[in-house]
């Protein structure tokens, strides 16, 4: 190690990983507008789940409907979600990045990790993992590198197609300075709306905004945490803990909408016994649940509830129909989803087991 190596982050994102999954399955689809989504069937109720840089040219982009994307788009190739082949390209993806020399590896999706290195040359190495992800599974990536987590993903936007990009302390406000707030990552339409309500437009706006509006508009703790994103500041570590889910949730939308209460209730139960099905492997208490109900046309509400740490199935049987009995009368429905948080493992309480569960 040279006197001159330094900690890094980079944030490796792989380019249209989904799209680009699908087009190395079907070699004749390149250079092609693909979209991904549902069951591949634009007259279904479903929407977009990725679309090769082809089809974006178009205006389409993940959550849109797929109908509304086939009408963007008429001679597009519309397919089916793949979950297993994702996975295991993914897979593949991770167990490369994680072979390469020193790096700890921070997975953060199907599609996106960051890896923490020590090298006096970070470029060189985002370029070497790139040739190592390609040359093992034909798939791209784009890498931002920062001396924050927060700075190197914001860096990866700036890298792609198939780029690296550095962005630290000495240039993230000659980049990001004049940006508009939504650019940064954990920021929202939502939250880019309440602060552009207190004046605050930009990034560098929000890096000096006053701390007494921020936590007032936000709580002491996410205000503050908001205007550390505006300075790209925050953690520099990457941790390779393994990602413990909080929950797991299911939700199915529905070719005609459905009004009869008898039907909800069935279908949230059916929803409810796979959810659970998800839980048991985990052998962890339910401490809360959630209820997504989309209303027609598209209007969505959800419902929350927090619930004494439980392994008993009745019982989050009976708390999830509380939930159900919120949803408004005879109003149609397209969409409806079930959500149950569990301990983590640090919280669980003794006593619990889930030989105890019955599930």
């Amino acid at each position: 190690m040279s006197g001159d190596d330094r900690r890094w982050v980079l944030h490796v994102d792989l380019d249209q990983f989904i799209a680009a999954v699908e087009v190395l399955r079907r070699p004749e689809l390149a250079g092609r507008p693909v979209i991904v989504g549902g069951r591949g069937d634009p007259t279904e109720r479903a929407v977009v789940s990725t679309a090769s840089y082809e089809a974006r040219e178009f205006g389409v982009g993940s959550g849109m409907p797929l109908r509304i994307a086939a009408r963007k788009v008429p001679d597009a190739v519309i397919l089916p979600v793949d979950h297993e082949a994702y996975n295991a390209a993914s897979a593949e993806v991770m167990s490369t990045l994680r072979a390469q020399p020193g790096a700890v590896v921070q997975v953060l999706g199907w599609d996106e990790a960051f890896i923490g290195i020590t090298t006096d040359d970070p470029e060189a190495y985002a370029r070497r993992a790139q040739a190592a992800v390609l040359d093992r599974t034909a798939l791209h990536c784009s890498v931002g590198i920062g001396d924050t987590l927060v700075r190197a993903k914001v860096a990866t936007a700036f890298g792609k197609p198939r780029g690296v990009f550095r962005l630290t302390a000495d240039n993230w406000f000659d980049v990001m300075g004049a940006k508009p707030t939504i650019e940064l990552w954990g920021v929202g339409s939502k939250i880019s709306k309440r602060l552009a309500g207190l004046g605050i437009l930009t990034v560098a706006e929000l890096a000096s905004a006053d701390e007494g509006a921020m936590t007032a508009e936000f709580g002491p703790r996410m205000g503050l945490w908001y205007a550390q994103l505006g300075r790209g500041d925050g953690a520099s570590v990457v941790d390779d803990t393994p990602w413990v889910p909080r929950g797991h949730g299911r939700e199915t939308t529905f070719q005609q909408n459905i009004v009869e209460r008898a039907e909800i209730e069935a279908v949230a139960q059916d929803l409810l016994a796979q959810v659970l099905g998800d839980v048991a492997k985990e052998g962890r208490p339910v401490v809360g649940l959630g209820l997504k109900v989309r209303y027609a046309p598209f209007f969505t509400k959800t419902f929350t509830k927090k619930i004494a740490s439980t392994f008993d199935r009745d019982v989050v049987l009976a708390k999830t129909m509380e939930l159900v009995a919120k949803i408004e009368p005879d109003r149609p429905i397209r969409l409806l989803g079930v959500r149950a948080e569990m301990a983590m493992p640090d919280d669980a309480r003794e006593g619990h087991s889930p030989t105890r569960s019955g599930w």
